[in-house]
């Protein structure tokens, strides 16, 4: 029997704009054994993005046809493109005793969770509604509708922190990685996630 430590899977949701994926992958740059998990989706790609390593890049037709097939853990119509989590992908990289975060918005973590699949949820909140505003006008290409459009969403996915295991406050950058990966550390303490190291560490004190 194995001893290896199964990946815990971590979830990560923000209003848009909130900040979520700048997080994320400050944090996975400063933690061994923590990848954060490439989704598919059928929007174009956007500039400095590169397929395989931001997104996996797919047409809607082939989406909708892995979709069909159950190939997805979880997925979403996000502004009318499709966003995907791989389940073998994920699967496959948990057993290998990988640690996972999942970037994804609320209805798919909902996704998660209703499938029965074991999560921890952290939620990441801008410090006010102005605040988020006008990080979406400051980086936003979008036109004006589009942007109300993700504030109207925001008002709504706001209320669903109380869903999520731990809420973080993105007020700046590090301060906010250094709690989030200080979630993840953690985590990895539980006592059920290390209940079959532990046992191995006890067998040897017993005669």
């Amino acid at each position: 029997m194995s001893n290896r430590r199964r990946g815990r899977l971590f979830i990560v949701s923000a209003p848009s704009g909130a900040g979520k994926t700048t997080i994320v992958h400050r944090v996975v740059e400063t933690t061994p054994g923590v990848a954060m998990s490439r989704s598919y989706t059928s929007r174009p790609v956007r500039a400095g993005e590169c397929e395989g390593v931001d997104y996996n890049f797919i047409a809607a037709e082939q989406f909708r046809s892995m979709r069909d097939a159950g190939a997805f853990l979880e997925w979403a119509d996000v502004f009318g493109d499709f966003y995907g989590t791989g389940a073998a992908d994920t699967e496959s990289r948990l057993v290998a005793g990988q640690d996972l975060v999942l970037v994804i918005d609320v209805q798919g973590a909902r996704k998660v969770r209703a499938a029965g699949v074991s999560s921890v949820g952290i939620f990441l909140m801008p410090p006010s509604f102005e605040c988020l505003e006008h990080r979406l006008r400051r980086r936003s290409r979008d036109p004006e509708a589009a942007i109300v459009r993700r504030l109207a969403t925001a008002r709504q996915e706001i209320e669903a922190f109380s869903e999520y295991d731990h809420v973080v406050v993105n007020d700046e950058i590090e301060p906010c990685a250094d709690r989030v990966r200080a979630i993840i550390l953690a985590e990895r303490s539980r006592r059920d996630v290390m209940t079959a190291e532990a046992e191995a560490v006890a067998s040897t004190f017993r005669s």
